[in-house]
């Protein structure tokens, strides 16, 4: 079974990813399916069969922030190195709609970035095939200690005084 880091573990990913261009019969089990085909079978995803949503770097995650807040699990696309905009999407999700179920990094995601997206609000990580786990896991403890307030830590550094 593939595995991710959730917290500060590694642990088993028990949910299949569904990617856009997939047009037949969704199989059973845990599936992260894109958000368009979310929000049109969430109410009846069929038997044996739980969604969440994953959102590309191009949904607009605002029209759609009600509907999504109860998923258990919502997973944010990064379709390459160099698109950023998750990083935004995980800061909407967790600080202006007050998200709190598992936020997931999936896609191009690599162990440089996970210390500034556990920043933003996500706390699962699904990275790309061969990675070494368990250096990922140490790079979330990068730095002891962070100047400016994000999800993690409201408080700014300056404000300890």
């Amino acid at each position: 079974m593939p595995k991710l880091i959730k917290g500060d573990r590694i642990i088993d990913n028990d949910w299949q990813f569904i990617p856009a261009d997939f047009s037949d019969e969704l199989p059973q089990g845990k599936l992260l399916v894109p958000l368009a085909r979310w929000l049109e079978s969430r109410d009846a995803p069929g038997e044996g069969r739980e969604l969440a949503p994953w959102i590309d770097s191009d949904d607009d995650v605002e029209a759609v922030a009600e509907e999504i807040l109860g998923a258990p699990l919502i997973a944010v696309n990064f379709p390459m190195f160099t698109d950023g905009r998750g990083f935004s999407t995980a800061r909407l999700l967790r600080e202006r709609y007050r998200y709190r179920g598992e936020l997931r990094a999936v896609g191009y995601v690599i162990q440089d970035q996970l210390f500034y997206l556990k920043r933003c609000g996500f706390d699962a990580f699904d990275l790309r095939e061969g990675t070494n786990l368990e250096a990922a896991l140490g790079s979330l403890q990068t730095f002891t200690v962070t100047y400016q307030a994000a999800t993690d830590n409201p408080q700014p550094l300056f404000r300890n005084r």
